[in-house]
């Protein structure tokens, strides 16, 4: 029987959108269901664009207020920094990142279906608004619903006072003192970004580091950074409970902790995990199974146990990245109309946006030397490079991992200014196989940061000649 779609996703954010568009380019009929107010799905609307552009507003403020060039110059601002000041344009970006996306979608003639979907069959999908349902049948099928905060029993948010991170973007004032629960990357990002702010911040993890899968040198000299900026770290500590307390001036977070500490903050952000926004989707119906937190379980093809519905994006699990979804719903979409592709790639860069900011591709030393690979590192450091200098980081630390016998590049770490930016060198020599010699041989721009890419080199192949 005919259908009225080739494929329709549920949920709008990156994997959705590549999805539909690559259906879309394959000529297919292709459809995304998105329940938020706008397209672009908590990516836009809640996630990595409002803290990624927040993350830009606190260091632009800063550096007008207080920043050392405009010490120097004797430039001040005294335009108090407010709530209101640095989410003007956060708004302004996610207005902006949504007429993008619609804009995509409607000139791959991909429709734009606004509700809550839901399952009825595998091949029919209900869209309910305003109490009322529409059905629109479909050969295939993929779930991209993301996740939503995660938030122990027992613990009530507000928005105001005990927050998650999707509450950010309604913060109405600047706390003076903020405690941020769960040191992983959302914790850490927000916990520098209100920390850079003059806040006082303490960051609560029940494991004894933060940010566990980093490079071990880049965690130490980043929560020295953190620590000297006046976050105060409790680490293998777990909260015990979250309550209220009605001031007489003001309302106050307490968190109490189970080894009997007492953290009091005028804010309280919950940051300790995210759970797969499946409820309501009618998942057991189809019998589609559930891992950790309501994640999807699905196959290197990203199809679930269903034959015709695909899962893709953070709603199936790590890595969880908005690259990374969109890369995975563009393969489910050629999977499931029979076109040939490969895998996902294996050296995909993580960036975590602190201050400073934190990037990564390839293994860690921790994980070669369980693997029993030997190795051998090369360092820069900002402070040597004068693009550093220009940019006032002295604190940059840029490192690359060379298997010690073949030479060949296994990995790069990186935090500083634009680490973000500069890792994708060393994918791109990742990729392509390349090694030591090549970095050796290579000449870079003067003055950039990819100098650190020859200083590191210079430094490895002392190591390995000596």
């Amino acid at each position: 029987m005919p259908y009225d779609f080739d494929l329709i996703c549920i949920g709008s954010g990156p994997a959705g959108q590549r999805a539909a568009i690559q259906a879309a380019k394959l000529g297919k009929r292709a459809a995304v269901v998105e329940k938020r107010r706008e397209v672009g799905g908590a990516c836009i609307d809640t996630g990595t664009i409002p803290s990624k552009t927040l993350r830009e507003a606190v260091l632009q403020v800063v550096q007008e207020a207080r920043g050392p060039f405009a010490e120097r110059d004797g430039i001040r601002d005294q335009t108090p920094i407010t709530a209101e000041r640095l989410l003007r344009r956060v708004d302004q970006t996610i207005r902006r990142e949504q007429e993008v996306v619609e804009d995509q979608l409607r000139r791959n003639g991909v429709a734009i279906l606004s509700g809550q979907g839901s399952f009825v069959d595998p091949h029919t999908i209900g869209v309910s608004r305003d109490r009322a349902e529409e059905r629109h049948t479909t050969e295939f099928a993929l779930i991209a619903v993301g996740t939503n905060p995660a938030v122990p029993p027992g613990v009530t948010t507000d928005g105001e006072i005990v927050m998650t991170s999707d509450d950010i973007v309604n913060l109405k004032t600047i706390p003076k003192t903020m405690a941020v629960i769960g040191g992983g990357v959302i914790g850490i990002e927000y916990a520098s970004m209100f920390a850079q702010l003059g806040i006082a911040v303490t960051v609560i993890e029940r494991r004894d580091r933060p940010l566990e899968f980093v490079d071990n040198e880049i965690v130490v000299e980043l929560a020295h950074q953190l620590r000297d900026r006046g976050i105060t770290f409790r680490l293998g500590e777990t909260v015990a409970s979250i309550t209220i307390e009605n001031g007489a001036s003001r309302r106050r977070a307490v968190i109490l902790l189970e080894s009997g500490k007492r953290v009091v903050a005028d804010v309280a952000l919950y940051s300790a995990g995210r759970s797969a926004a499946t409820d309501g989707l009618g998942l057991d119906a189809l019998g589609i199974a559930a891992g950790d937190r309501g994640k999807i379980v699905v196959d290197a093809a990203f199809r679930t146990s269903v034959p015709n519905v695909f899962a893709a994006g953070d709603v199936i699990g790590a890595p969880a990245l908005a690259a990374t979804s969109a890369e995975q719903g563009r393969l489910a979409a050629r999977e499931a109309f029979g076109v040939s592709c490969g895998p996902m790639p294996t050296h995909f860069p993580y960036g975590i946006y602190s201050i400073p900011e934190i990037s990564m591709v390839g293994p860690t030393e921790r994980e070669l030397t369980a693997a029993k690979v030997p190795y051998e590192t090369g360092v820069a450091r900002y402070r040597e490079i004068a693009r550093g200098q220009i940019l006032g980081d002295d604190s940059g630390f840029f490192k690359m991992i060379f298997h010690a016998e073949t030479r060949k590049l296994l990995g790069v770490h990186v935090m500083g200014t634009h680490a973000t930016e500069l890792v994708h060198i060393g994918q791109a020599v990742l990729a392509l196989d390349g090694g030591l010699d090549y970095f050796l041989d290579t000449v870079f721009n003067y003055p950039t940061l990819a100098e650190c890419y020859k200083v590191a080199a210079l430094n490895a192949a002392n190591k390995l000649s000596s």
